[in-house]
């Protein structure tokens, strides 16, 4: 079992900047494909960012590309969503989650963890 707690989460006005981070614990000697996802009030959770284990490929929504960045610290089993340039519709929960494999992947079904999510909230 893997634990994953975000953290990092809040208020911030538009055109600001937040770093959400995501600790894991547990069975974290597993190599672990990392992932973030958001849920907006009255939608459905959407991809945001991924990141693979072993060369840190990046993926990105479309509508983060260029402003968020995704990171990880295999050391300290952390990964972390820098965003910048904030918009209201970035408003959301956001979640982290792992899947035991090498390789991202954007489907949210294929990652088995999840945090219990942060709440970001941009206000305009």
């Amino acid at each position: 079992q893997v634990q994953l707690v975000e953290s990092g989460g809040g208020l911030v006005q538009a055109g600001g900047s937040l770093r959400l981070s995501c600790a894991a614990s547990g069975r974290t000697r597993s190599m672990y494909a990392l992932g973030w996802f958001r849920q907006a009030p009255g939608k459905e959770r959407e991809f945001v960012a991924a990141i693979s284990w072993s060369d840190s490929s990046t993926y990105y929504a479309n509508s983060v590309k260029g402003r968020f960045t995704i990171s990880r610290d295999n050391a300290k089993n952390t990964v972390y969503l820098q965003m910048s340039s904030l918009k209201p519709e970035d408003t959301a929960v956001y979640y982290c989650a792992a899947r035991v494999a090498v390789v991202a992947v954007t489907r949210q079904d294929l990652y088995r963890y999840w945090g219990q999510g942060a709440q970001v909230t941009v206000s305009s």
